[in-house]
């Protein structure tokens, strides 16, 4: 979702377990904080620079960015994506059923819920934010394939084109938002909605190029929360955030720190924490398969044959990223069930011999040490990330040295984070490095990388495949997997998506990604932990409200 850069990691792994979604009974919402604190909980994310923007289907917007989007608008079910055989809280959505093949969802509305304006939240609500997303494929980030969307009272029922087995945990966090209000805005897609009005336990105080300032809500459903006010700062870097989360000037972030222990956890023992819960995402390199050098299978081929996996792990992510090995790109131990028979004793290695006799057996030649393309010109790409996402921005340097390898002058640029994602977003960019998310499968991590369902032109708004990778066996293959109704189906279609990753490289796959955020215990308790991991951790995630619920302050 991204955004999502800067996370630490420890280098685990967690077993793949099950996804148990088919229904859920009601429930109420989280448990709120044992009495207001007089402290505002400070949050920092390493963005760079914010416009005033508070609208959450943009993934662009300060609001998203920031991560403030779920603490105002709530999502259907509070779903632990990093432990996902755990059952979804009941949010919005006080319960729900699919039918047997997927292809249906039945939503009980939660009763009284005001939206923080003081207006009802209903069913109609929920059917509105569904049919906004299937009216407006700029705002389905998820892809879902939407059906026939209607209500009876307090009922939503949702159809979907094609089994969504796989899909559920998406569904569940889809965060709602009022019709009263939306229905009045001309353009969704571009609208900065700057006075968001949502069901959270916070509402939307002050906006500042400094800080952004929200006010519990006084009026929330879900009781009253602990935290009187949150602040969110976007700071220029990984590097300054560190210093905030060390000093307790920002008290809930998400950022990667090299040396964690002794630059963030020494800094305050009684206080300072971090949750680095595992899971199958990983880190990536996006490789724009429409434009030159990376529409040509060959070039994708000998540069994944040179990135040196185990250098990126140790040196650009100071060892915190676990290293992968296996060369599906599945992540090991987590994932080991899922690789192919053919892959399962397959791991990457550097080869340069290989790798250039892959480039000259499809026509490309040498000038010396530089390789020159079939245009007769020498062969150079971009790879670029956001200044200050220092551990993202050293892999890039260390994959310019592996093409440096081979003939390939490789430049490293880093602009700001608003200006990347843009760049990304409309598919103006040759090289980048990226993230996955997690799931319960490795088809979660293949999805968001080289789904050609989600493909769309140069120019036009990508949610994920942004390298635009276009293959009709591989588009069957994903939609054969979420329209399997058993395990057999679903592990004959991931097979297939295996061997299409190996040779075609449609990405090139670096290291392994848990999720994971930084935390003080010093004003507030009751942060996830291993002990206690009943939610992603990061600020920015989905799951937001239910953390906000769960916080206790201190004394």
């Amino acid at each position: 979702m991204k955004m999502k850069k800067g996370l630490i990691v420890a280098a685990v792994a967690a077993a793949a377990v099950g996804l148990t979604l088919s229904g859920c009974s009601s429930s109420s919402g989280g448990d709120s904080g044992s009495g207001a604190g007089t402290h505002a909980l400070t949050i920092g994310m390493p963005n760079g620079s914010q416009t005033n923007n508070s609208n959450p289907f943009l993934n662009t917007s300060a609001a998203r960015s920031l991560g403030y989007a779920f603490a105002i608008y709530e999502p259907l079910a509070e779903v632990n994506d990093t432990r996902p055989a755990q059952k979804p809280t009941p949010w919005l959505a006080k319960s729900w059923k699919w039918n047997a093949d997927y292809t249906q969802l039945t939503i009980t509305a939660r009763s009284g819920v005001k939206w923080s304006d003081g207006k009802p939240f209903t069913a109609k609500d929920i059917a509105y934010s569904l049919q906004l997303r299937k009216d407006n494929s700029a705002l389905n980030t998820e892809g879902l394939p939407y059906g026939d969307i209607t209500t009876s009272g307090d009922t939503v029922t949702v159809d979907f084109t094609t089994g969504q087995y796989v899909n559920q945990i998406k569904v569940l966090q889809l965060f709602i938002v009022p019709e009263h209000i939306w229905k009045n805005i001309s353009d969704p897609t571009k609208d900065a909605n700057k006075n968001p009005v949502g069901t959270g336990p916070y509402v939307l105080k002050s906006w500042t190029t400094q800080a952004v300032t929200l006010d519990a809500n006084s009026n929330y459903w879900g009781g009253k929360v602990a935290a009187p006010e949150l602040r969110y700062t976007s700071y220029s870097g990984n590097d300054a955030l560190t210093t905030a989360l060390a000093t307790g000037a920002s008290q809930w972030g998400w950022t990667f720190i090299a040396d964690y222990q002794n630059v963030y956890i020494d800094k305050d023992k009684a206080h300072n924490q971090a949750f680095y819960p595992a899971g199958l995402g990983i880190d990536y390199l996006a490789l724009n398969t429409q434009k030159a050098p990376f529409n040509d299978v060959a070039v994708r081929q000998a540069l994944n044959t040179v990135v040196d996996r185990a250098k990126e792990s140790k040196v650009a992510e100071s060892g915190v990223f676990p290293e992968l090995k296996n060369v599906t790109g599945i992540p090991t131990p987590a994932g080991d069930s899922f690789i192919a028979d053919d892959y399962k004793s397959q791991n990457y290695k550097v080869d340069v011999t290989a790798a250039k006799k892959i480039l000259t057996d499809a026509g490309y030649k040498y000038s010396g040490s530089t390789l020159i393309g079939k245009d007769g010109k020498p062969v150079t790409f971009t790879l670029t990330d956001p200044a200050g996402w220092n551990d993202y921005d050293s892999g890039l340097t260390l994959i310019a040295a592996s093409a440096k390898s081979i003939g390939i002058d490789a430049k490293v640029d880093t602009p700001t984070a608003d200006t990347w994602t843009d760049a990304l977003n409309t598919g103006d960019f040759q090289a980048a490095l990226h993230w996955t998310n997690g799931g319960v499968t490795p088809w979660e991590m293949y999805s968001d990388m080289f789904d050609p369902g989600y493909y769309v032109p140069l120019g036009k708004t990508a949610v994920w495949n942004y390298g635009r990778y276009q293959n009709d066996d591989a588009k069957a293959l994903f939609k054969q997997y979420t329209d399997a109704t058993d395990d057999a189906g679903r592990a004959k279609a991931l097979d297939a998506l295996q061997k299409i990753y190996v040779e075609q490289v449609p990405t090139i796959a670096m290291d392994a990604r848990p999720a994971g955020a930084e935390f003080s215990s010093k004003y507030y308790t009751g942060w996830p932990s291993e002990s206690n991991a009943y939610a992603n951790p990061q600020p920015t995630a989905p799951n937001v409200a239910l953390i906000l619920t769960k916080l206790k302050a201190v004394g």
